[in-house]
C-alpha cells in the first residue's frame, strides 16, 4: 500500500511539474532562455565596446630626467656648477598614421559583424534544434500512447493462449511463439519510452523547463524548394563565412597601413640654476618604414593570401549548402512517399489481415497465434506509419528552419 501511495504521489507531482509547450512555445523559450543566445549576445556588446577604442591615440608619456649633470671634471657631482645641468620634465605623444587608425577602425567593425553573424547563425541552429526536440518529443509520445493501446488490446488474446493448448486448440509451441511475440512488443515500448525520455531531456536543455510536454498540433508538412533556393544567398551560415572574409579583408588593410609612417611629438622644460635661466624644447620623430621589402611586404603577402583563403571557403561552403539542400529534398520527397505508402497502403491492409484473421478464429479456420500475429502485424503497421509521418515532419522543419529565410 505504501508503494502504491508513493507512486501516486510521483504521478501527482510529475503532473504538477509538467510545462505543457506547444511548438511555438518551445521555440519561443529557447529564444529567451537559451545559455548560447545570451552568450552571443554578450561576444556582441563586447566586441562594440573595444571598437570604440580601436582608433584611439595612445595614451600620452610624461618624461622626468636630468641631463647634462657633469661626471668628471672640476664640476664633477655638483648639481650647480655647470650652467647646462638642469632637471627637466616632459610631456610625449605618438600618433600613428591616420592609415593605421582607419584600418584598425576597419578590423574592430568587421570583428562586430562577424560576431552579430555568428549570433544570428547560433540563434538560427538553436531553433532548429529546438524544433527537432520538440517534434521528437511530440512523435514519442503518440507512440507510447499507440503501443500502450495496442498491448491492452492484445492482453485478452494473450491470456487466452493458454487455454487454447490446454484445450488441444493450439499447439505447445504456439505457446511460445506467443510469448515471443508479446516479448517483441514489450522491446518496442521500451524503445519508445527510452526516445520519449531522451527527447524530454534535448527539449530541456534547450527550453530550461524542466518535464516538457509537446502538445498542440505537429507543424506543417508543407515545404516550397523554390522558397528555399531564392533564400539560399542569405543563409546565416553564408553570412558568417561574408564576415569572415570581411575580418581577412581588414587584415590585410591593417597590413598594408604598416607602410605608412607614423610621427610623434614632445615637448619638455628644463630648470637650470637660477643664474643661467630656464630652457624649453620641442621636437618631433618620424619612422621611416625603409625596409618594406623586407618587413611589411611579406606580411601583406601574408594576408592577402588568407583573404584569398576565406573568400575560397565562402565558396566552398555556398557549394555544399545548395549541395545539402538538394540531398534533403530529395530524402523529404522519399520520406513522403513512404509515409503515404504506410497510412494508405500498408496500415490498411494489416487491418484487413487482423479482421480475417479474427473472423477466421471465430470460425474456427484459423488458430490464436495467427490472429496474435496479425494483430502484432497491425501494431508495427501503426508504429512504422508513425515513424514515417515523424521522418516527414522532422524533414519539413529541417529545410524550413536550416534554409529558409528568416520571415519562414
Amino acid at each position: 500500500m505504501r508503494l502504491i501511495l508513493l507512486l501516486a504521489g510521483l504521478g501527482v507531482a510529475s503532473a504538477t511539474h509538467a510545462a505543457p509547450l506547444t511548438y511555438a512555445q518551445a521555440l519561443d523559450a529557447a529564444a529567451a532562455k537559451a545559455p548560447a543566445l545570451r552568450a552571443a549576445a554578450l561576444q556582441v556588446d563586447a566586441l562594440r565596446a573595444s571598437a570604440r577604442a580601436a582608433g584611439a591615440l595612445p595614451d600620452p608619456k610624461l618624461a622626468f630626467g636630468l641631463d647634462n649633470f657633469p661626471v668628471s671634471g672640476p664640476p664633477a657631482g655638483r648639481l650647480g656648477a655647470d650652467e647646462m645641468t638642469m632637471g627637466r620634465i616632459g610631456f610625449s605623444q605618438d600618433m600613428p598614421s591616420a592609415a593605421k587608425r582607419q584600418a584598425r577602425i576597419g578590423r574592430a567593425e568587421a570583428d562586430v559583424v562577424a560576431a552579430t553573424a555568428d549570433g544570428t547563425l547560433e540563434a538560427r541552429q538553436v531553433r532548429t534544434a529546438t524544433a527537432l526536440a520538440w517534434i521528437d518529443l511530440y512523435y514519442a509520445q503518440r507512440k507510447l500512447v499507440a503501443v500502450d493501446a495496442v498491448i491492452a488490446q492484445l492482453t485478452p488474446l494473450w491470456n487466452a493462449s493458454p487455454a487454447g493448448v490446454t484445450s488441444g486448440r493450439s499447439r505447445p509451441a504456439q505457446a511460445l511463439e506467443v510469448a515471443q511475440m508479446r516479448a517483441a512488443l514489450d522491446d518496442r515500448r521500451s524503445e519508445a519510452a527510452s526516445a520519449l525520455a531522451r527527447a524530454r531531456a534535448t527539449l530541456t536543455r534547450w527550453t530550461g523547463e524542466a518535464d516538457p510536454q509537446a502538445v498542440g498540433p505537429a507543424p506543417d508538412h508543407g515545404v516550397a524548394p523554390g522558397a528555399l533556393r531564392a533564400a539560399l544567398e542569405r543563409n546565416p551560415a553564408l553570412l558568417a563565412k561574408d564576415a569572415a572574409a570581411r575580418q581577412a579583408q581588414a587584415d590585410v588593410a591593417v597590413a598594408r597601413a604598416d607602410k605608412r609612417p607614423d610621427w610623434s611629438w614632445e615637448v619638455a622644460y628644463q630648470r637650470r640654476d637660477p643664474m643661467f635661466g630656464d630652457m624649453v624644447s620641442a621636437g618631433v620623430s618620424i619612422s621611416l618604414p625603409l625596409w618594406g621589402k623586407s618587413r611589411q611586404d611579406p606580411m601583406i603577402a601574408a594576408r592577402a593570401a588568407s583573404a584569398g583563403r576565406a573568400e575560397a571557403q565562402r565558396q566552398d561552403a555556398e557549394r555544399a549548402l545548395t549541395a545539402q539542400l538538394e540531398a534533403d529534398l530529395a530524402d523529404h520527397v522519399m520520406h513522403h512517399e513512404q509515409w503515404l505508402r504506410a497510412r494508405d497502403t500498408l496500415l490498411p491492409l494489416a487491418k484487413q489481415k487482423a479482421d480475417l484473421e479474427t473472423a477466421g478464429y471465430g470460425a474456427g479456420t484459423a488458430n490464436l497465434p495467427d490472429v496474435l500475429a496479425a494483430f502484432a502485424g497491425f501494431a508495427d503497421a501503426q508504429l512504422t506509419a508513425l515513424d514515417r509521418e515523424a521522418a516527414v515532419t522532422l524533414d519539413a522543419a529541417r529545410l524550413t528552419l536550416t534554409y529558409g529565410s528568416d520571415a519562414q
